[in-house]
């Protein structure tokens, strides 16, 4: 267990790293011509050497989270990737010339209060596989939310960003869920089930419909959006068919602990605003003033 939490802190770690890089490279990409969510969109950010690199430590992020989902509860792991957005302001102070306001070091330090109490609650990882009905029915989500997120890309620009956060949020939890459903990782096993291919669509989507939030509108509200998606789901999928569970008699102190590190992410928000300032410039903090990527 105590491998599983080093793994995912170092997993938000990386992920809160890369957010800052990728947030300066989708705001420096052109949309494009076209409306919504547009594929094209991640071809065009490819060209960017800062998504590239954040795009390496989301890699290396994901092989540390696929450890920590299979040592601790996903609502364990969850909890402590929504810490990324804690991560995020932390880097994206000295990095993007940001300055922290009071209450956000408190949120930051509610967020790790609320990872240390998880950690003295949490038990071992559920041992329950799922059947082939849930692994199928994951796989019919993550193609339902591929749909419905080319869709949300047309909704008018206040509820758009929002709205495609709490997809991408899904589209993580989509990712947490089918790591707990694979039954090995050799190939023979991978291609013959469903959550493999749940997995690359889920996470293909996430990228997608977060990467359009980010750039055509406000990531604060995307970032609060993607926080609830990528934890509330997948816990309750984890504690209702997986078998997570807490210590006897701390499941009080998990809850609290799980409650306080989303508030304290979501608290944070606004640092999916961070803004690609010149050196020179002096940058609004104020929310939703310049959009970017946590």
């Amino acid at each position: 267990m105590v491998l599983g939490m080093i793994c995912a802190l170092a997993s938000a770690v990386c992920f809160g790293t890369a957010s800052v890089l990728q947030a300066v490279a989708a705001r420096d990409t052109p949309s494009g011509t076209g409306a919504g969510v547009d594929p094209r969109l991640l071809l065009r950010v490819l060209k960017q050497w800062r998504f590239l690199l954040g795009l390496a430590l989301d890699g290396v992020g994901f092989v540390l989270e696929l450890i920590a989902l299979r040592a601790l509860p996903i609502y364990t792991v969850g909890a402590a990737l929504a810490a990324t957005l804690a991560v995020t302001a932390v880097v994206a102070a000295p990095v993007l010339h940001l300055r922290l306001r009071p209450r956000e070091w408190l949120a930051v330090g509610v967020v790790c209060g609320g990872l240390a109490l998880l950690a003295l609650a949490s038990g071992e990882e559920g041992h329950l596989r799922g059947g082939t009905g849930l692994r199928v029915a994951v796989l019919v989500f993550a193609l339902a939310l591929l749909a419905l997120g080319f869709l949300a890309g047309r909704l008018p620009d206040r509820s758009r960003a929002a709205v495609l956060g709490l997809g991408a949020g899904l589209g993580f939890g989509v990712v947490e869920v089918a790591v707990r459903l694979l039954d090995g990782f050799t190939p023979s096993a991978l291609l013959a089930n469903p959550a493999s291919y749940a997995l690359l669509i889920g996470g293909g989507t996430a990228f997608l419909l977060l990467t359009t939030a980010f750039q055509r509108g406000s990531v604060t509200a995307a970032t609060a959006g993607m926080v609830i998606g990528e934890t509330i789901g997948p816990a309750l999928v984890g504690v209702a068919w997986l078998g997570d569970r807490t210590r006897p008699g701390l499941a009080p102190l998990a809850v609290l602990g799980f409650g306080c590190a989303v508030a304290g992410a979501l608290a944070l928000a606004r640092f999916g605003e961070a803004p690609a300032a010149e050196p020179d410039a002096t940058p609004d903090t104020t929310p939703d003033a310049t959009p970017g990527r946590p």
